[in-house]
């Protein structure tokens, strides 16, 4: 068994203040992925005996950024999607293991006024594109923020967000893509109709209190994986960030 968390922790100095490690070392995970670090190289020195970290800082100081800590030291790591466009930013580690790669991911947001939305729509098809390569040499486990909520089961208030960054027809589509392209949700794999189970809350008007949320962090797996699902979970209970971790168990 392998438990898988993700979590974007929206600035990885400030949730280090506000619980991170205790959350880390209680949560024992094999491999932990982190979005939106907003970290450049050297600015933080984490302690966390037993695992490999990897990092992948954005240009832009106190941008984006990820990280991946893992117990079994990976076959190999790479950075980025291998395309010069798109790896400026740090969004992206892959690391491959015997069984599987593990992808984590920071989906670019598509910005208020949509924006960055011409940009995330190249992104979306390069990163797919980028998937099913690996997938080509093995199955892929990937996880993180991709700032989409696919269904309006999925969020809160869908009505009023339909034209919205996250959940417009655009990204949601392109969701659907990612789906039909062989990969599972693996939170809806194991709970297809279950309501009002958010992963990030806005830090305006109270929402996470009113639990007016969003699910817009994933575990996805290729689909040759389903018969080793155990269990998918989202932490709603997990303070330290406007987003909470989700996780992922697989034999």
């Amino acid at each position: 068994m392998k438990k898988l968390i993700s979590w974007n922790v929206n600035g990885l100095r400030a949730c280090v203040g506000k619980g991170f490690l205790d959350y880390f070392h209680e949560v024992k995970a094999d491999i932990f992925c982190i979005q939106e670090s907003k970290l450049s190289e050297g600015q933080i020195e984490l302690d966390l005996p037993g695992y490999h970290q990897y990092w992948n800082y954005a240009e832009k100081k106190g941008y984006s950024g990820t990280a991946m800590f893992t117990k079994e030291a990976p076959l190999s790591v790479a950075y980025g999607i291998g395309i010069e466009e798109h790896d400026h930013e740090g969004r992206v580690i892959t690391a491959e293991f015997p069984d599987y790669y593990v992808v984590t991911c920071y989906t670019p947001n598509s910005k208020d006024g949509l924006a960055r939305l011409p940009y995330r729509m190249t992104w979306e098809d390069a990163f797919l594109q980028y998937l099913k390569g690996l997938e080509e040499k093995k199955p892929v486990i990937f996880c993180g923020d991709l700032n989409v909520a696919h269904k309006e089961i999925d969020l809160k208030n869908p009505k009023t967000n339909r034209k919205n960054a996250g959940f417009t027809d655009e990204e949601r589509g392109k969701f659907t893509d990612l789906l039909e392209a062989g990969f599972i949700d693996t939170f809806r794999w194991f709970y297809p109709d279950r309501e009002e189970i958010y992963s990030w809350w806005s830090y305006r008007f109270s929402a996470r209190s009113k639990n007016a949320g969003w699910r817009i962090d994933y575990f996805c797996v290729s689909e040759s994986l389903k018969d080793r699902l155990v269990s998918a979970d989202i932490h709603t209970e997990i303070l330290g960030s406007d987003h909470c971790p989700v996780e992922l168990v697989i034999e």
